[in-house]
């Protein structure tokens, strides 16, 4: 028998080959009784070994470790042999982490020597240092450390397996073998040599000595084990696993209990604070339904011993509403009316269907999921408060594990074989990765390139395998993690790239897998912008308003006819393509409508075939017909459609039998069907259920068919909820406060769906106009003129120094700058200087932004002696309108004065081409030509191959339906063309909204050569 020990998987980044569940279940295959998973000064990837063999009941023993290395010194793994040893481990990884950068370590002789618990495997590196460290770990590791040899047939094992028990018998250290792992199965050694070379920034063909010369790290079988070692040997190793008893099952989290003040417990506390809240969300009076609701989830709360987590964040909203910070609390969170009275969503209760075993279950056995979104530029303020209130020994972020994905893959193992970079950018053009029945490999081929040749083989295989594998660490979008003790007793912490954060090794899978609490603290956009739109009507109106008092008018008929025409450019959860497209057609008159209107432009609805029958059944065309009271107590809300995921799992309890826990757990098994199959296991007891219960076996089926529809893409109303408050919020201001919700925008920008200059499009066709950006008119952001129009601010123009904006404006004289002299004295670099000419902002100076930086040439001007002239007026030629329209794209990123369609319809000879305006003139079916900027591509999973062009003109927007082989015939003007012509037909549904299916696809970009288009390709 055999135990691995010494076992890095992918988790040591860049040089294991193998994902931990390869390694774990390979072992099982092998007969191995344990597996050590040793990572490099990291336990990244022991969650993922612990979570298969737990899954797949596998007979293997997972053994907790960690491999050190000092170069050119020392090799060591340390093993967890109990739970004491395991909070030991990840003690000196946080320290050799913590006093590093990000990705790197730097173990200590100190750090080793505080090391009681964990049981040792030296890998001795054969050189003089092997005399101290054998004396140290003689003298610190007595009766707990062994000495590691592997016999790699590279040609020293003889020498040195002599020097091994040489120092042996010296040193009184017992041997064990370990064949130092890298991967699972031989055939990754190709891999592993792929993984190297980009480590080391260098060729496969250069690594040379460096590289493994054999196979020999990877997983062996027992009988070439037995050949290899001395039976002595492996037998240590099977008795070194026997030491070892800890399993991550042992982790327990505990909560930060300082929140409770003196005199409450934290079930009192929590009652407290709830029925504070209840005065609050309902002045009027508590009804006894709700109540029972209340009295039920704080049961289970208590029984759960939740108390502290839903404190917890509380304590965090409060502190966001005490800094008037905007917040939104939503995900499964909104199904609770406790989250609502302790204000952490904003979702009322008697508003949807409250189902609290979506959010806590005692079948569940795991802590609730609750995700709160804070304004993404005050996100920031949130982050240090949760720092300075637990310290950073108590909380860190999750980790987010970046891996490859095809680009980077095929780019980095292409550089790693040796191809150039002008060839693999060139290949990578060429690919529509959203074509899913013509693959990369396929497409590759098509351009020409020799499918015999051995490195495109080569090139084709490691792209796949490297695909999916972990590259780096990096910080979570806001998952914190906040224990009562120190952390790095329960997991590593390290430093984040972005100064002043720190990181646990584990991302929020695995925190999941183990059952650990984990705070979302995350970051939205819309927020921002609704903030700073209450800003500016403060400012103007001297009117407070919030979102509460929003959503207590949320059924003004005159905003939801503007959402029915669908003007949601800019409108949270509804402006995208497909939502708009919906719009006209499901013509939503109410809060509730909002809530399914966001819901039901998803896949699962699409692909569950639900779309139709709700529309049918809204309008009256089709009638609405329930097989039971209990089914319409589910389905009343939705036309007797289910369009949730709280709507199935009602269904499975009310007309199936299930259990809270066993709708739970249908729900998680619908959320991975696709992945493992789960969802079919619950068929029977579907069907069976329902028809025990009187239902028509024909219903039960088509039941599970919806459930199946549904597969991962099922959205929870609860998220639909809450995402909805913000949608009619977003369209109020929209329709109430234009200018301020345009300049709210603009100024919380990136963010969204539209760039600047779409959303500036759209303030035109409301009749509100931009002004350009001036010296001495411009703030920093964007600001409000007057009803009808904007200044556009220095933060739009692309170079200007933060510093440098920041300075025109502080130090700007009363009456304005008059000179460009008075504007250089101010400090400002050229770099500045040059970016305000090119942005036009100093037209003042001169007639135009070409004489502007002619002037600014002028180098002598800027010598102290000189400063009070200024230069010689030598006017050169104006720019023309199209030299002017590249200016403003490369400074703005947008022109407000001219728009490249119109210049391009004046400069060139076009034949029928109808512009936006026009399109709603023509007849449903007609054959018609557009021609626009791309600003986006979309190909939804559900969409069967189809893409959605969107094209701007200098009249709005036309949407383009691009079937798949339209794309695969056309494919450069599909992929890459900014400005296109395409003919096609003109299709027009029933309730007006129209769509062009393309036909013909031609690029237009080279009459603009240099003007460059932003555009949102399948985000």
């Amino acid at each position: 028998m055999f135990a691995e020990l010494v076992c890095q998987s992918n988790f040591s980044f860049l040089e294991g080959a193998s994902h931990p569940e390869e390694m774990v279940t390979t072992a099982a295959f092998l007969g191995y009784p344990a597996l050590a998973i040793t990572d490099e000064c990291s336990v990244a990837g022991v969650v993922r070994a612990h979570t298969e063999i737990k899954a797949n009941r596998l007979p293997v023993k997972l053994i907790v470790g960690s491999l050190f290395n000092i170069p050119s010194s020392l090799k060591i793994a340390l093993l967890c042999p109990d739970k004491v040893a395991y909070s030991e481990l990840c003690r000196i990884i946080t320290n050799a982490r913590r006093r590093s950068e990000k990705g790197q370590y730097a173990l200590s002789q100190w750090d080793l020597k505080t090391v009681k618990s964990c049981l040792a495997i030296w890998l001795p590196t054969y050189t003089k240092e092997d005399e101290h460290w054998g004396r140290f770990f003689n003298k610190y590791f007595a009766g707990r450390c062994w000495i590691g040899i592997s016999r790699l047939l590279d040609g020293s094992d003889a020498d040195q397996f002599a020097a091994a028990m040489t120092l042996s018998e010296d040193l009184d250290l017992p041997i064990v073998a370990t064949n130092q792992v890298l991967f699972h199965h031989p055939d990754r050694q190709t891999t592993q040599h792929v993984l190297h070379a980009i480590r080391t920034r260098s060729q496969v063909k250069d690594l040379g000595r460096h590289a493994l010369q054999n196979q020999e790290r990877s997983l062996k079988p027992l009988s070439k084990l037995s050949r290899l070692y001395p039976p002595a040997w492996l037998a240590e190793s099977v008795a070194i696993a026997g030491r070892c008893s800890f399993t991550l099952e042992e982790l327990r989290y505990q909560y930060p209990s300082e929140l409770v003040p003196a005199g409450y417990s934290a079930t009192s506390y929590l009652r407290h604070c709830v029925e504070q809240g209840i005065k609050k969300r309902f002045p009027e009076g508590l009804s006894s339904e709700l109540r029972a609701i209340i009295e039920k989830e704080l049961s289970l709360i208590n029984s759960e011993g939740f108390e502290y987590f839903f404190l917890t964040i509380y304590d965090i909203v409060q502190f966001a509403s005490q800094r008037r910070i905007l917040y939104q609390g939503r995900g499964s969170a909104a199904n609770s009316v406790v989250c609502y009275c302790l204000e952490i969503t904003a979702v009322d209760p008697r508003q949807i269907n409250v189902l609290f075993e979506r959010f806590i279950s005692k079948e569940r056995n795991e802590p609730p999921d609750i995700d709160v979104d804070f304004e993404h530029e005050r996100r920031e303020e949130i982050i240090q408060y949760i720092y300075q209130k637990y310290g950073r020994e108590r909380t860190a972020l999750a980790a987010s594990v970046s891996t490859f994905r095809f680009k980077s893959a095929f780019r980095e193992v292409g550089k790693a074989l040796g191809f150039s970079e002008s060839r693999l950018s060139y290949w990578l053009k060429q690919f529509n990765l959203r074509d899913r029945t013509l693959g990369w490999q396929s497409q590759l081929l098509e351009t020409g390139i020799d499918q015999q040749d051995h490195a495109v083989k080569n090139l084709i295989a490691q792209t796949e395998a490297l695909i999916g594998f972990p590259r780096h660490l990096s910080q979570h979008v806001g998952g914190f993690v906040i224990s009562a003790g120190p952390l790095y007793e329960l997991v590593p912490v390290e430093n984040a790239a972005m100064a002043e954060r720190t990181v646990i090794q584990w991302d929020k899978d695995d925190l999941e897998s183990l059952g650990l609490l984990k705070v979302d603290v995350l970051a939205l956009g819309m927020l921002t912008a609704i903030r700073k739109t209450f800003a500016l009507i403060k400012q103007r109106y001297q009117f407070d308003l919030t979102i509460p008092f929003i959503s207590a008018h949320g059924s003004d008929p005159q905003v939801f006819s503007a959402i029915c025409k669908a003007d949601t450019v800019g409108v949270f959860q509804i402006e995208s393509r497909a939502q708009m497209s919906m719009l006209p057609r499901l013509r939503p008159v109410s809060y509730y409508d909002l809530v399914v209107q966001i819901a039901i432009v998803r896949p699962g609805p699409i692909q569950g075939e639900m779309v139709h029958p709700y529309l049918r059944r809204r309008h009256g065309s089709e009638p609405v017909s329930y097989p039971s009271k209990e089914v319409e107590s589910v389905l009343s809300r939705t036309m007797g459609v289910p369009i949730f995921q709280e709507q199935v799992i009602q269904l499975a309890m009310v007309a199936a039998g299930f259990t809270g826990g066993e709708a739970d757990q249908l729900r998680r098994a619908m959320a991975s069907w696709k992945k493992n199959g789960k969802l079919r296991q619950f068929r029977s007891k579907l069907i069976d259920g329902m028809s025990a219960r009187g239902y028509k076996l024909a219903f039960a089926e088509q039941l599970f068919e919806q459930i199946c529809g549904f597969g991962e893409y099922g959205f929870p109303e609860s998220h639909s909820a809450s995402f909805a408050v913000l949608a009619y919020a977003s369209a109020w201001l929209k329709y109430y406060f234009p200018v301020e919700f345009y300049v709210g925008l603009l100024n919380s920008w990136p963010m969204g769906f539209y760039s600047p200059a779409q959303l500036l499009q759209d303030a035109k066709k409301h009749r509100i106009y931009a002004l350009p950006v001036d010296v001495n008119n411009s703030s920093i952001d964007h600001t409000v003129i007057d009803n009808d129009h904007l200044r556009l601010g220095f933060r739009q123009i692309n170079g200007l120094s933060v510093k440098g904006a920041e300075q025109v404006v502080k130090q700007r004289p009363a009456a304005g700058y008059q000179t460009l002299t008075q504007l250089r004295q101010r400090g400002l670099n050229q770099a500045d200087l040059a970016a305000l000419a090119s942005a036009n902002a100093l037209s003042k100076f001169a007639p135009d932004r070409f004489n502007v930086r002619w002037k600014l040439m002028d180098s002598q001007l800027a010598l102290p002696l000189l400063n009070n002239l200024e230069s010689t007026d030598i006017p050169i030629e104006a720019p023309s309108a199209v030299e002017n329209l590249i200016e403003d794209y490369a400074a703005l990123d947008l022109s407000i004065s001219e728009h490249p369609i119109r210049l391009l319809l004046e400069r060139y000879t076009f034949k029928n081409i109808v512009v936006a305006e026009s399109l709603p003139t023509k007849s449903h079916k007609t054959p018609v030509r557009v021609l626009g900027c791309v600003i986006g591509r979309q190909a939804p999973g559900s969409a069967g191959g189809v893409t959605f062009m969107t094209l701007e003109d200098h009249t709005g927007n036309v949407n383009i339906v691009v079937w798949q082989n339209t794309a695969r015939a056309q494919k450069k003007a599909f992929i890459s063309a900014r400005i296109l012509e395409v003919h096609g037909i003109l299709e027009r549904s029933p309730e007006g909204v129209i769509h062009v299916i393309a036909g013909k696809l031609i690029d237009h970009s080279d009459k603009f050569e240099a003007l460059v288009i932003g555009s949102r390709d399948f985000h």
